[in-house]
């Protein structure tokens, strides 16, 4: 779905519901803002619904926000603000929670009618705080990573890849959004937002007062506990993301590359590097007199056809062992069943002391015996060299160990034991890390290096388990919702 098709359905039911609170309940004093109300409404609701299915992706979308935030602002004379980035980031998830569920309780306030005056502000500042968000992932496609955003000086023509977050989060997973396009709908929100300010008393109201309170109310704690069942004690209800159950993962990401590996140059874009004179050429107009426009003189860059798939997430799963070596098409292309347990980030604390240690250089003498003309190898100490290295010191979480303990090692063993495979995609920390993280608690199986931001993106729990068939995703399991091997044999391996 895009964007426009999901405004025009918006728009359809505003306008229903408008016409039927004007036939039926004959509350309407303007069409206009009370289909606006409608409008604001609903879109409100499906946004947040989109987003209160997945809490965490609102979370880590709002992380990348307040670190590029952090950067931003330390180096201005606003740094008295940086520090409260981080804090923010610790509570990313309790945060986008609120704001989702404040941006749904005010979508259905609207719709209903409920504190008008009070509604009409706060429904303004959200759009602002949105507007702000989006507005900033937008315009540092202006700005040079090296540069700060709020040195104007430096701004240059827009680039998409100087964007420090490129996706707003706006819809979740559900639609992505261009940041310009994102800027741009909530520029347009700003109407209706400053139409409710001027004529809050024109707005509709519907049902009692008695009612609008209890029914946002209700709302309030039936999001709440929604928005929490679908990441404090299981996966997300919906999933929008490429890892969702019944997608071969092997299969859709040799597609995706073979599809990038066929895309051709359409045109080509040819910049003068002292006046700047820009020119545009199809491929094989520009292959035709190439000769023309030395790279000396002009610096050029090509326009990719869109490739026949579009890449997903799914094109960068990149699976390292402790060589260095991608193994991930290899995992995924094995026959039988696999059990890949997620981990983005092993927690405990992690620390590297320099310790010095002695290297002994051993030399080889030969020796002749004169008595009976024979020879012989003595081994003798030439020198002692003395060196500096690190030493780590892992301090394991002793909360997050025992999820292993008691749910995952025992699904491991017994795994292994019946003939499949069983490892660990681990994230965040560094390998020497991951494999005494292994050794020093016995679990079984391998450990492999993946990118905590692909490992997210597979499963929404740290740990959490997925259940694989020849590259297939058959099941993926929070590791409070983890069942037993014994279940899980029964129901998705012995069929």
């Amino acid at each position: 779905m895009t964007l426009i098709t999901l405004i025009l359905y918006v728009a359809i039911a505003a306008a229903a519901l408008t016409a039927i609170f004007g036939l039926l309940f004959k509350k309407i004093e303007s069409y206009l803002i009370s289909f606006l109300q409608n409008f604001a409404g609903i879109l409100f609701l499906v946004s947040g619904w989109v987003k209160v299915v997945d809490p965490l992706g609102t979370a880590y979308k709002m992380q990348d926000y307040f670190e590029q935030f952090e950067l931003t602002f330390e180096a201005t004379w606003l740094s008295f603000l940086a520090p409260l980035f981080p804090f923010l980031s610790e509570y990313a998830a309790s945060f986008a929670l609120v704001v989702i569920i404040l941006e749904m309780v005010l979508g259905w306030m609207l719709i209903v009618g409920y504190q008008r005056r009070i509604v009409a502000w706060l429904f303004f500042l959200l759009v602002l705080f949105f507007t702000f968000l989006t507005g900033f992932t937008f315009l540092t496609g202006y700005v040079p990573p090296s540069e700060n955003f709020f040195d104007f000086s430096v701004w240059q023509d827009y680039d998409p890849r100087y964007m420090r977050v490129t996706d707003c989060g706006c819809f979740g997973d559900f639609i992505k959004l261009e940041p310009r396009v994102s800027f741009l709908k909530d520029i347009f929100l700003l109407i209706p937002a400053f139409l409710f300010l001027i004529f809050w008393k024109r707005e509709h109201q519907i049902f009692s007062s008695r009612v609008r309170w209890v029914s946002s109310l209700a709302l309030i704690g039936i999001l709440l506990y929604y928005g929490m069942s679908n990441y404090v004690w299981n996966i997300p209800d919906f999933d929008f993301r490429p890892f969702k159950e019944g997608v071969n993962v092997y299969e859709q990401k040799m597609a995706e590359e073979e599809a990038s590996n066929n895309i051709s140059i359409e045109r080509v874009k040819l910049t003068h590097s002292e006046n700047g004179q820009v020119v545009e050429l199809s491929y094989s107009d520009y292959m035709d007199v190439y000769q023309e426009y030395p790279k000396e003189t002009y610096e050029v860059s090509y326009e990719y056809e869109k490739p026949a798939i579009e890449p997903t997430k799914l094109s960068e799963f990149v699976v390292y062992n402790s060589d260095g070596d991608d193994l991930a098409n290899e995992l995924l292309s094995k026959e039988g069943y696999s059990f890949m347990v997620v981990a983005d980030a092993l927690k405990g604390d992690i620390s590297y002391t320099d310790i010095q240690v002695q290297d002994t250089v051993f030399r080889l003498d030969t020796l002749q015996n004169e008595e009976s003309d024979s020879m012989k190898v003595v081994q003798r100490v030439d020198t002692i060299i003395t060196r500096t290295t690190s030493q780590l010191k892992a301090d394991w979480n002793e909360e997050y160990v025992n999820k292993y303990r008691e749910n995952f090692i025992p699904i491991m063993d017994k795994a292994i034991s019946d003939g499949h495979e069983a490892y660990i995609l681990a994230g965040k920390v560094s390998f020497e890390a991951m494999e005494n993280f292994m050794s020093s608690h016995e679990i079984p199986g391998i450990i492999y290096e993946a990118d905590n931001i692909l490992l997210k993106t597979m499963i929404r729990s740290n740990p959490g388990l997925i259940l694989l068939h020849n590259g297939k995703i058959l099941k993926k399991w929070h590791w409070k919702q983890l069942p037993s091997y014994d279940v899980i044999h029964k129901e998705y391996i012995s069929k």
